[in-house]
């Protein structure tokens, strides 16, 4: 790393100082964050071995090409994310800002996506709350019974053995994790805008690109968050 001290830090020695403790901030935030949806995935896992029955029945109900069509984004949205680190460590401005500017459509078409969801789950009543029905348009007719077949009785939808709590438990799920995930997003794309301006003016070079660099982690780990969401959510089968 150059020597150079133009946007060094006047508590740290030195510049090799200063990346280094950005870095290791990076990853201990990091940590912290796989913790948090550890914690969740813990309670998913269990739910999901408890009531397998209702799971199937509950990411049966999801879009699985909307997901996909999802995870293919972010996955782009990593490698624009890869290439515009390079190309600030190369003291391409121009690049480094467009690559960005690339990340940040990727993720706002990934958002747009799934509010797109959200509003199909809400026009379903699959949303978690007092109006929760897994009827579609009044058909019960898809849903099995214990013996693995479909029917209804007097007007009912017998869904043993699991009831359609059981169901509204995974979607509850659902929206949790996809939710604090899109948060996450939200949150990468305000960085992005944010560094989209700074590298116009010329900030990132060879000598200085940790910003860069450290949100590119940042964003790497929601992208990998969400390659684990996806089959666990939309590919119970």
């Amino acid at each position: 790393m150059s020597s150079s001290t133009a946007h060094l830090a006047h508590h740290f020695d030195d510049v090799e100082q200063q990346y280094d403790a950005a870095q290791l901030g990076m990853w201990l935030f990091l940590a912290t964050e796989v913790l948090f949806f550890g914690g969740l995935f813990a309670g998913y896992a269990l739910y999901r071995y408890w009531y397998p029955e209702a799971f199937v029945v509950g990411s049966h109900r999801l879009d699985l090409w909307l997901g996909g069509i999802n995870t293919a984004v972010l996955l782009a949205s990593s490698l624009t994310m890869a290439l515009a680190v390079r190309a600030a460590q190369t003291s391409d401005s121009r690049g480094t800002a467009n690559f960005l500017g690339w990340t940040i459509l990727l993720g706002s078409v990934f958002l747009g996506v799934k509010a797109y969801e959200y509003h199909h789950k809400f026009e379903e009543r699959l949303v978690p709350g007092r109006n929760f029905s897994l009827s579609e348009k009044g058909d019960k007719s898809n849903f099995p019974d214990r013996d693995g077949s479909s029917s209804t009785a007097n007007g009912k939808l017998d869904l043993s053995p699991f009831s359609p709590g059981h169901v509204e438990l995974f979607f509850s799920f659902y929206f949790a994790l996809t939710g604090l995930h899109a948060t996450h997003m939200v949150i990468g794309i305000a960085i992005l805008v944010v560094l989209v301006v700074a590298a116009r003016r010329g900030t990132f070079s060879a000598d200085y690109f940790t910003p860069v660099e450290i949100t590119g982690l940042y964003w790497h780990f929601v992208d990998i968050v969400w390659v684990f969401l996806f089959p666990l959510l939309y590919l119970i089968r």
